[in-house]
């Protein structure tokens, strides 16, 4: 009775140790060295001097064009604001409506310069309080032939935003003759 007593233990250990010798083989085939390519790709020892030059000249124009957009300063007429009182060429104007009362009524007017005394409509956004007392919206000034902004001339200059339908003050914002960077080529004479 002993015997049987150490024999089985022993047995057990036999199996255990056997099925470790397995999978510690099974483990190892399993396992397959790789060459670190990879960084050897990216670091190359030789830099081609075409490459570098270019790379340069990106560098430059990144210092060159460090823009950063101005601070915001949340024009304010009763329930309606804009977010700065100048854009440059490519920013795009921020309308924030808040509050409006139920009976108010009428249309956001964004007007373009056409000298120093006269607008020209750009875009409308019609609102309605007892719809919805809040929203934001975006516009872009873009040049467009079929508006009649041919050129940045059109779009420089000091803009209104007019509150038809109520007796709020009109904003005013200018657009500047500054670009945001990558956004040159959309403002190339259109008409």
């Amino acid at each position: 009775m002993n015997r049987n007593k150490i024999s089985i233990p022993i047995g057990i250990g036999i199996v255990v140790i056997i099925i470790a010798v397995i999978f510690g083989t099974y483990e190892k085939s399993e396992n397959i060295e790789v060459e670190d390519v990879f960084d050897k790709e990216l670091r190359p020892e030789e830099v081609n001097p075409e490459i570098q030059k270019k790379l340069d000249e990106i560098e430059e124009i990144n210092l060159e064009n460090d823009y950063s957009p101005k601070p915001r300063e949340w024009i304010t007429s009763g329930p309606f604001q804009i977010d700065r009182s100048k854009y440059a060429l490519g920013e795009k104007v921020f309308l924030r409506i808040g509050g409006l009362g139920f009976d108010e009524k009428g249309q956001v007017a964004f007007m373009r310069p056409l000298n120093d005394t006269h607008y020209s409509v750009y875009l409308t956004i019609p609102f309605d309080g007892a719809k919805k007392d809040a929203f934001n919206y975006y516009i872009d000034p873009q040049l467009s032939k079929a508006r009649g902004l041919c050129s940045v001339d059109d779009v420089l200059g000091k803009w209104a935003v007019v509150f038809r339908g109520t007796d709020y003050s009109n904003l005013y914002f200018e657009i500047i003759d500054e670009f945001v960077p990558g956004t040159e080529s959309s403002f190339e004479p259109v008409c």
